[in-house]
């Protein structure tokens, strides 16, 4: 057993206790309570799903930059419905692991998730991300097929929104080409003068290897705490910044940066190691004044379950694309919300992506606050339709089927 910082005992990690915790969330209809709708929703369900079948798969590639390509999968069925997933993965132009995890779904019904989750699981499970990204795509676009199919936003088919709008940070990260402080600083203000009360930014990127000479390494986190505090006194004391180390440091380090940090009044302090290494992860938790988060590439509550119950983190940040899907990272923020950790989905992605990570948020009860991708693109907003909705710094919860959007085929051609 570990203790909490509060004082109190947290019992040891195991799957069967975490399946035991969130069985309620799997249970029968019958064992659940009724959300208003729910079981007319069933009803339908049962109807459609013995005429609904999956026929084919599309993928469409997207290239945002040079950096980023958006690559989206859409699922086609025998009644003309299309439900939409994204796998996007770096620079990544096509998926060949998805064809493996297409013909488990293939003349299937999309209602049945699960049973596309233990077919698929142990390949998504291998350790490899790109099977892991592979198997989530499918898993999205099953999702909004079946919320689609009943008339319904998958939010629904979770219980029901708790929220019509949710908090976002803009990440200005990939769209700061200018690396030096007056780059971070600008671009903080324009995500501010946008609406967004929070932003995020990885100025250590390009690091350079801890077995470099003491000089470099010391000149490299000069730079990047000149650029954090170049944002904050850009945005002000009331603008929240996430800071995103990318795994660049070891724990001496981690713990260092963070302390010289501390004036810059982060909101989160984001894998200054692998959080896979979970035990150092607890060290520096524990040594440092900001809150920590991360596991934006962990897979299944096995990868999440140590992180929470060392609470290693404060935060964890399950991404749709990596993470084993919509329905995993529900099991993901119960198990969180055992050990009192909140739930930041990760989201430097494309606005697929961003309508199921949408859906997801505005049913979950640990949500904390949503990435967003600012500023890479101007035509963003043409990919969908409709468009993201922002208001105030809060992106709008749709009520429509499905993740409520539709790819524009056309502007996907043109930046195909």
């Amino acid at each position: 057993m570990t203790r909490r910082k509060d004082g109190t005992l947290s019992p040891p990690f195991s799957r069967r206790r975490f399946l035991e915790a969130i069985s309620l969330f799997a249970a029968v209809p019958a064992l659940v309570p009724m959300v208003p709708g729910t079981a007319r929703l069933l009803a339908q369900a049962a109807t459609a799903s013995r005429r609904l079948r999956i026929t084919g798969m599309e993928v469409i590639v997207v290239r945002a930059t040079a950096r980023t390509t958006w690559l989206n999968v859409r699922l086609t069925t025998n009644q003309g419905l299309t439900g939409l997933g994204e796998a996007s993965l770096g620079r990544r132009t096509e998926l060949p692991e998805l064809t493996p995890f297409f013909s488990l779904v293939r003349e299937e019904s999309p209602f049945r998730i699960e049973q596309y989750r233990q077919r698929g699981w142990t390949r998504a499970a291998s350790g490899d991300r790109v099977q892991a990204t592979a198997f989530s795509a499918i898993e999205q676009a099953q999702w909004d097929l079946a919320g689609k199919a009943l008339g319904a936003p998958v939010s629904d088919l979770f219980g029901g929104r708790l929220r019509d709008e949710l908090p976002v940070y803009a990440n200005i990260n990939r769209a700061t080409a200018d690396r030096m402080p007056g780059g971070f600083a600008a671009n903080a203000r324009a995500a501010v003068a946008d609406g967004f009360a929070a932003i995020k930014a990885a100025p250590f990127d390009g690091f350079p290897a801890l077995t470099q000479s003491p000089a470099e390494v010391a000149q490299a986190v000069d730079l990047g705490i000149a650029c954090v505090a170049a944002m904050r006194e850009a945005v002000g004391p009331d603008v929240a910044i996430k800071i995103d180390a990318h795994s660049n440091f070891d724990v001496p380090l981690s713990i260092e940066v963070a302390r010289r940090l501390e004036p810059q009044d982060l909101s989160w302090y984001e894998e200054p190691i692998p959080p896979e290494r979970v035990t150092e992860t607890k060290q520096i938790h524990d040594a440092v004044v900001q809150p920590m988060a991360g596991g934006e590439f962990l897979f299944g509550m096995e990868g999440f379950g140590p992180l929470c119950q060392q609470r290693a983190v404060d935060v964890v940040m399950p991404d749709v694309k990596h993470c084993g899907g919509l329905a995993e990272a529900r099991r993901i923020a119960a198990v969180a919300d055992l050990y009192g950790v909140a739930v930041s989905p990760h989201n430097p992605s494309g606005p697929v992506a961003t309508a199921a990570s949408v859906q997801l948020c505005a049913s979950m009860s640990n949500f904390d606050i949503l990435e967003y991708q600012w500023g890479e693109v101007g035509w963003r907003g043409d990919l969908l339709e409709p468009p993201e909705r922002f208001d105030r710094g809060q992106i709008q919860v749709t009520a429509e089927p499905g993740f409520g959007v539709e790819l524009n085929d056309a502007v996907a051609r043109e930046h195909a």
